[in-house]
């Protein structure tokens, strides 16, 4: 049975993987999680496994760009218990050439991966700093350092959710709230990222593919626990992960 912790986790865009494996594992350390995405009926398999296995998870229908909704999400994932931690997970990875990026798409990428992210660490913040004590993490990508080919709206939002999550980690860190980004420089280990292997290279390719080429999400769930467990100390803003065998 898992030890109730007292506290809560706030999960914003809580996806079919990365989100997933978070969720489950602060969950398994007694975190009360609310998880938030679009589709809220997709989160019915998570919140099955998560509470067959001892834990707590509330599904909740959420639009990270709407700033009602974001606000209510973390009223009320601090209403019973402390919000101990926030972690924005949108992901609003899209490939379009410049001339095909309409203004409605690189408007609505940098609303679910930038905004969004704004109005989380901004209401995470607001309660935690009363208290003195939190984190909040930032899922970031390869484009959050570099724009690559057809990535003009994507690396634009991600590059200014770093600048973001570095505004935030300066202001609130002499509050003792913890700011992290994690850039995720590689393909994550799921079916969608499988297929696109084998229609770009072949089947070939992915059955030649090493062991640990691919990130389990499991791994990167593991690095966002790591990084809450940190000493003040020695905190860390920005963690890059990636496979062994990957190129940087």
């Amino acid at each position: 049975m898992v030890k109730p912790r007292g506290a809560s986790l706030a999960l914003v865009g809580a996806g079919d993987f990365i989100g997933a494996a978070i969720a489950e594992r602060f969950a398994q350390e007694g975190y009360r999680v609310f998880g938030g995405r679009r589709r809220v009926e997709q989160l019915a398999g998570l919140k099955a496994r998560i509470e067959t296995a001892g834990g707590t998870f509330e599904a909740r229908a959420l639009d990270a760009r709407v700033e009602a909704q974001v606000a209510a999400f973390m009223a009320e994932a601090d209403a019973d218990q402390p919000l101990e931690v926030a972690i924005f997970n949108v992901g609003a990875n899209v490939n379009f050439p410049l001339l095909e990026t309409t203004d409605r798409v690189f408007r609505k990428v940098w609303e679910m991966a930038c905004q969004g992210g704004f109005l989380t660490g901004r209401e995470a913040a607001s309660r935690m700093a009363p208290r003195g004590a939190g984190s909040i993490f930032f899922t970031g990508a390869t484009a959050s350092l570099r724009g690559g080919v057809g990535y003009a709206a994507f690396a634009s939002a991600k590059a200014g959710l770093r600048a973001l999550a570095q505004s935030m980690a300066r202001e609130l860190g002499p509050q003792n709230i913890h700011v992290a980004h994690l850039v995720i420089d590689a393909g994550v280990d799921t079916d969608f990222v499988r297929q696109r292997i084998v229609a770009a290279r072949g089947q070939a390719a992915l059955n030649e593919l090493a062991p640990d080429t691919l990130m389990d999400p499991a791994s990167i769930a593991q690095a966002y626990w790591n990084l809450h467990q940190q000493s003040r100390d020695a905190w860390t803003f920005e963690l890059d992960l990636r496979p062994f065998a990957e190129r940087w």
